[in-house]
């Protein structure tokens, strides 16, 4: 087992997977910005190195600052987090040649699953069904035109690097390729730096299912279950729950096991989450994570499985501590995405939490670095907590949700709080019956 392990990235995450470490035995280094330099993490921590100032560019992007702080305090592992540089194959190759373990998948399924045109080229080889679409990346508006007369319109251009929404163009109609294609190439260039874009058919009203996965050196995979991450404001989850509630036992049977099955041919190494969208009766594979998701707890909850734990034990060398046989799922769990923004406008809100008080109760878990007089910084994403509530059953979940929801107080920013307290009087919530585009067509 490591000895030392340094955490590579802020917030919530950090202090997550710094937790996790010293239940196992580990002793932890916290990097940080001179912006997070009183932060929960960096006062919790073992040892903690200032990488760079504020900007996430020269300090937690910053990979030469990085393996130079796992150098001098005698690290020999590090752990990206969420984000940042978790889903990087040159920072895990990097790290590799240091001498150090990464934990985290190996740096060819970081490179392979990020590319979205190879992954789906993988994921037909696992047998994982796909959305109709381009065989690979298309380079011209005539390739693209003659194309789109087999898959159909609506269609989506989309980039092959990157996430977020950003690099996607939807063309209803033939004449409207032309402007979508040069769109999405110029968008995709300026956000990722790569032009390449791809082609699939535009499904208009999906909901978001993904499955937990994981994998060890010995060649055993489980999945985990499923999330339910459809209600999104521009492709960015606010609320998610485990298990789906619009899937039959048979269904949700059928997309984990193809789901592990996928991961055990690809020999995948550590934690990771195969994304999908669903549409009258049929999953579509649009993508993988190869790192830790932000959603995890809802998973941990339903299982009581640890899944940092598990995945600093794997990267070890260890095997999965459990079977495919011995993952059981009991009730039913729900995150809420606190962020930092006020409620109607969505601008960030950054400044100084002068009171801060967490729900608490049973099943009611808050994932956060927050305390009161924390000043949240201007410069990283606004996630600031995730609520997470584990109740019998969906009801008794939403029942608990409302509770912690009124309990919890932030002071004196603005924050989600308020728009996800709106979200449990929605007749869809409560009934569970509401697709990716339900938030911003319908609700906000």
């Amino acid at each position: 087992m490591f000895k030392k392990i340094l955490i590579a990235n802020r917030g919530d995450v950090a202090l997550r997977v710094l937790r996790a470490c010293k239940e196992i035995g580990i002793q932890t280094v916290i990097v940080h910005s001179a912006a997070d330099s009183e932060s929960m993490p960096v006062r919790l921590a073992d040892e903690s190195v200032c990488v760079g100032p504020a900007p996430a560019t020269d300090s937690y992007l910053n990979i030469p600052n990085l393996v130079s702080a796992a150098a001098v305090t005698g690290c020999d592992a590090v752990h990206p987090g969420v984000g940042f540089l978790a889903e990087n194959a040159d920072f895990a190759a990097i790290i590799k040649a240091h001498g150090l373990t990464f934990i985290g998948p190996d740096e060819s399924h970081i490179r392979k699953m990020g590319d979205k045109v190879q992954a789906k080229i993988t994921a037909a080889e696992a047998g994982l069904p796909l959305v109709p679409g381009s065989p690979g990346a298309v380079h011209s508006l005539e390739e693209a035109q003659k194309l789109a007369k087999g898959i159909g319109f609506p269609l989506l251009v989309k980039a092959a690097s990157g996430g977020g929404g950003r690099g996607m163009k939807v063309a209803n109609r033939p004449e409207e390729l032309s402007e979508a294609f040069s769109s999405a190439r110029s968008e995709a260039k300026a956000a990722f730096g790569d032009d390449t874009v791809y082609l699939e058919r535009y499904l208009d009203n999906p909901r978001h299912i993904e499955v937990q996965v994981i994998g060890d050196s010995h060649g055993n995979a489980v999945h985990l279950g499923e999330r339910e991450c459809s209600v999104q404001r521009r492709h960015q989850k606010l609320f998610e729950e485990a298990p789906s509630p619009a899937l039959s036992e048979e269904q949700r049977r059928f997309i984990g096991e193809l789901a592990a099955k996928a991961t055990a041919d690809m020999g995948y190494l550590g934690v990771g989450t195969m994304e999908f969208l669903y549409q009258d009766g049929e999953f579509f594979f649009i993508e993988m994570n190869t790192r830790l998701q932000v959603e995890h707890p809802i998973t941990e909850a339903i299982t009581g499985i640890d899944l940092v734990a598990e995945q600093i034990k794997i990267a070890a060398g260890n095997k999965l501590a459990f079977t495919q046989q011995d993952v059981s799922f009991t009730g039913h769990a729900i995150e809420c995405r606190i962020n930092a923004e006020h409620p109607e406008t969505f601008m960030p809100t950054p400044g100084k939490v002068d009171f801060y008080h967490p729900a608490g109760g049973a099943g009611v878990r808050v994932d956060t670095i927050l305390y009161s007089g924390y000043k949240i910084p201007p410069y990283y994403d606004s996630l600031i907590a995730k609520l997470i509530v584990h109740g019998r059953d969906r009801d008794h979940a939403l029942a608990r949700l409302r509770l912690a929801l009124d309990e919890f107080v932030i002071e004196p920013i603005p924050t989600t709080l308020a728009l996800h307290k709106k979200l449990l009087d929605a007749p869809e919530i409560k009934e569970g019956n509401y697709s990716i585009k339900w938030l911003e067509q319908d609700f906000l």
